[in-house]
C-alpha cells in the first residue's frame, strides 16, 4: 500500500473536476493534472537517484507544487522534510545536519541566500528550485521532461513518510516520524470531523510545511476542492471565500477573533461557509461566543492534536454537528475515530486519574507519530511501550468523557498557532556579544493570544538597545520566533540560584489579564 493511491482512483471519478486552485496565479489543477505532475517528479526525483527511505527536503511555502513535492516524495517510498522558508541558516543548517537529505526541493530565494552560506558540504545532495535560481535545477523542467507513467512504491502502514520538526524544548527540534498510516488515519479523521465531500470547497491558509496543510490533503483525498492562500488577510480571505463558495474555511484564534470584529458586511462574503476549523492556540471563551453570535450558521470546530498526532489523526475535536460538546465554548471535545485519551500523573504517567483530575494528557491511535528521528532518548520519554503518547499539555476529562485543556507542562509560548520553545530563542539570544543571560517568556496580546518577550542581562560594561537585540534575532531566526519585547534586568529570577523562573516573569511582565499566562483553552 501507499498512501497517494489515492491519486489514480481521484483522477478516475472526478478527472476535470478542479483539485486546487491558486489564486495568486490564478492556476487550476485538475485531478487528472494533479496525478500527472505527482508521477512526473516522482520519475524525476527516482532519475536524480531518490529512493525508498531517502530524504527530500522541501522548503517552498503554500503554493501547489508544496503538495505535489509531498505526494511526488511519498509515491517512492522516500521521506518528505518540511522546512519553514522563513528559516536562517543556521535553522536549515541543523535541519540538514540532522536528516541529511538526498535532495532539496526550494524557493529561489533559499538556493541563493541560504544554502550558499551553509558550512556543509552539499555536494551530493540535488538541488531543485521553484525557478532557475543559480546552478539548482529547474523543478518545472523536471517535471515536463519525465515520464507520467509510475505505480506507487509499495509501502506498509509503518514505513516512515515524512519527518516533522518539532521546536524542541532543549532548543534542538525534534523530527516526528510519521508513516503512511498515520497520515491515512489522520484524513479519515479530518473527513468525519468536517463532514467533509467531494462538493466542499476548502479555503485553507495554514502553513504547508505544518502539519496544518493536512486538512487541505484530506480536501483532496475526498474529492472536494482546495482554494491555496499563502498567509491570511482578510480582505484577500473574505474576497475568495465568495468568489469560490467557499463550504470550509481555515482558521485561528486570531482569526476567530478578527471576523468577529470585521467591518459590516462582512457575513455576505461568507453566506456558503458551513464551518471554520481553529485550533493551534488557547480559544477565548469569549472570541468563540462572539464569533457564533455574529456568524450563527458556522460552526467552530475547535481541534486539538500536535505535529506528533498529524493534528486529529488521534486527538480530540468538537466536530461538524456536536456543537454541544465544546461545553459552553470552553471544551477542547472528545476523541476522534479510533483515538483514546486519558489524563495521568505528570509525575508517574503509569497512573491514570480520575474525572475532573487535572494532570498530564495522553493520546494512543493509529495518527500517533513512530517516534522521533535518530532521537532515541526523546522517543522512550514521550512514546511509551503501550502506545500512549505523552502530548505534555494538561487537562482534565469531565464526567462526560469531554476534554478540557488547563495548562502547558512546558514553557512553550503559543502565538497564533505558532509553537515556540524558549530554550531555543534563548540559545540564540546569549549568543549575542553584549548578552550574558537570557529568558523568554510569554506576554499577553489581544489578537495572537501571545508573543515572545525576553529579559536579557547584559555583560559588565555594555550597552545593547531593545532595537538592536531585535534586529540580531531577525536576522539568524525565522520571524515568528523573534521576541517582540525586550527587558532589561540585573539578574534573572531563580530558583536555587540556577533554574530560571519563567513563570514569575510571565506573571510580572506578562500582562495577562488574570496575571497567568497557563489560561484554560
Amino acid at each position: 500500500m501507499n498512501f497517494t493511491s489515492f491519486l489514480e482512483s481521484n483522477a478516475f471519478y472526478y478527472g476535470d473536476k478542479p483539485a486546487m486552485i491558486y489564486p495568486r496565479s490564478e492556476e487550476v489543477i485538475t485531478y487528472k493534472s494533479l496525478l500527472d505532475k505527482v508521477n512526473r517528479l516522482a520519475n524525476g526525483l527516482k532519475s536524480l537517484g531518490v529512493k525508498k527511505g531517502d530524504r527530500v527536503i522541501v522548503s517552498t511555502g503554500n503554493r501547489p507544487e508544496t503538495i505535489i513535492s509531498y505526494f511526488a516524495i511519498w509515491r517512492i517510498g522516500a521521506i518528505a522534510v518540511p522546512v519553514n522558508p522563513d528559516f536562517k541558516v543556521e535553522e536549515f543548517t541543523y535541519v540538514i545536519s540532522d536528516s541529511e537529505p538526498k535532495a532539496i526541493i526550494a524557493l529561489d530565494s533559499i538556493c541563493i541566500n541560504v544554502l550558499p552560506k551553509i558550512d556543509l558540504d552539499l555536494s551530493d545532495i540535488s538541488v531543485i528550485s521553484l525557478g532557475k535560481a543559480g546552478n539548482a535545477l529547474d523543478l518545472e523542467s523536471i517535471v515536463k521532461s519525465s515520464s507520467s507513467l509510475l505505480r506507487s512504491e509499495n509501502c506498509s502502514f509503518e514505513d516512515v513518510c515524512q519527518i516533522q520538526y518539532t521546536s524542541g524544548t532543549t532548543g534542538k527540534p525534534k523530527g516526528a516520524m510519521l508513516t503512511h498510516g498515520n497520515w491515512m488515519a489522520a484524513v479519515e479523521a479530518e473527513r468525519w470531523v468536517l463532514r467533509l465531500t467531494e462538493n466542499d470547497v476548502y479555503l485553507g491558509f495554514y502553513p504547508h510545511f505544518h502539519v496544518g496543510v493536512s486538512w487541505g490533503i484530506t480536501a483532496l483525498r475526498y474529492g472536494a476542492t482546495f482554494i491555496v492562500m499563502e498567509r491570511f488577510n482578510l480582505d484577500e480571505y473574505l474576497k475568495l471565500a465568495k468568489e469560490y463558495k467557499a463550504t470550509i474555511l481555515s482558521g485561528m484564534p486570531p482569526v476567530l477573533y478578527i471576523l468577529a470584529n470585521a467591518p459590516p458586511g462582512s457575513e455576505d462574503y461568507l453566506k456558503t461557509a458551513r464551518c471554520i476549523i481553529t485550533g493551534g492556540a488557547p480559544t477565548p471563551e469569549e472570541v468563540w461566543r462572539k464569533f457564533v453570535e455574529r456568524y450563527p450558521h458556522i460552526e467552530v470546530v475547535n481541534a486539538y492534536g500536535l505535529s506528533e498526532t498529524i493534528v486529529v489523526g488521534t486527538a480530540t475535536a468538537v466536530p461538524v454537528a456536536f456543537q454541544h460538546v465544546s461545553k459552553g465554548f470552553k471544551s477542547v471535545g472528545a476523541p476522534i475515530g479510533y483515538c483514546e485519551v486519558k489524563i495521568v500523573d505528570p509525575d508517574d504517567p503509569a497512573k491514570e486519574l480520575p474525572p475532573g483530575e487535572i494532570g498530564e494528557i495522553a493520546l494512543r491511535g493509529p495518527g500517533v507519530a513512530k517516534g522521533y528521528w535518530r532521537k532515541p532518548e526523546e522517543t522512550a520519554k514521550a512514546f511509551l511501550p503501550d502506545g500512549w503518547f505523552l502530548t505534555g499539555d494538561l487537562g482534565y476529562i469531565d464526567e462526560d468523557g469531554v476534554l478540557h485543556i488547563t495548562a502547558r507542562k512546558k514553557d512553550v509560548i503559543i502565538m497564533s498557532g505558532w509553537k515556540i520553545y524558549p530554550a531555543e530563542v534563548e540559545n540564540m539570544l546569549v549568543k549575542h556579544p553584549k548578552i550574558a543571560e537570557a529568558a523568554v517568556f510569554a506576554k499577553y496580546d489581544e489578537r495572537r493570544g501571545e508573543v515572545p518577550a525576553a529579559a536579557v542581562v547584559l555583560k559588565p560594561g555594555t550597552q545593547a538597545t531593545a532595537e538592536e537585540i531585535i534586529e540580531f534575532c531577525k536576522e539568524r531566526m525565522a520571524s515568528y520566533k523573534v521576541p517582540r519585547y525586550i527587558i532589561f534586568l540585573e539578574s534573572l529570577p531563580k530558583m536555587g540560584g540556577w533554574k530560571i523562573l519563567h513563570r514569575v516573569l510571565r506573571e510580572k511582565y506578562g500582562g495577562f489579564p488574570d496575571s497567568k499566562s497557563d489560561r484554560e483553552r
